[in-house]
């Protein structure tokens, strides 16, 4: 295949990336972003992306070269399954409701979750999921995430 044509695949792949990912649990990315979400990301490009109000993921176009900047990788599929297991969550209803640790609590001190047991609960398990080591898992955190993803139904 010709490279310019690897790169460009390679390019949009990142852009756009595919919803067919089966750890992206059926849930789609929207890319056009409303006004006030362009703006809330363009304030916090420490917010990578969120599991929108409108059931789609939405990835903050400020976030890796903020990251960049600092000399932090940044993934961008891990994102996209972090907020596709928050919205898996989220449409069925899923409100976890295993022990936080003593150090997962101080961890969410100072973020929107603090006071938000549920969403604490969902983060944790969504940082489990994609493999990032701030959640802190317990066996018993890993646990309830299996048996959330050996329960659901194929593509969703």
């Amino acid at each position: 295949m010709d490279p310019k044509l690897v790169a460009l695949k390679a390019m949009y792949d990142k852009i756009y990336p595919k919803t067919s990912n089966p750890r992206h649990l059926g849930q789609e990315v929207r890319h056009d972003l409303y006004s006030g979400e362009d703006r809330y990301f363009r304030d916090n490009p420490e917010t990578s992306g969120m599991a929108a109000e409108d059931g789609k993921i939405i990835l903050n176009p400020y976030t890796e070269e903020h990251y960049k900047s600092r000399g932090v990788n940044f993934n961008q599929d891990a994102v996209i399954e972090n907020e596709a297991l928050r919205l898996y969550m989220r449409k069925n209803k899923i409100e976890p409701d295993f022990e936080v640790t003593p150090e997962q609590k101080q961890y969410y001190e100072k973020t929107p979750y603090k006071d938000d047991p549920t969403s604490m609960r969902q983060t944790i398990l969504s940082r489990i999921y994609t493999g990032d080591p701030t959640a802190q898992a317990t066996k018993a955190q890993e646990e309830y995430l299996k048996h959330i993803l050996s329960n659901r139904p194929q593509g969703g």
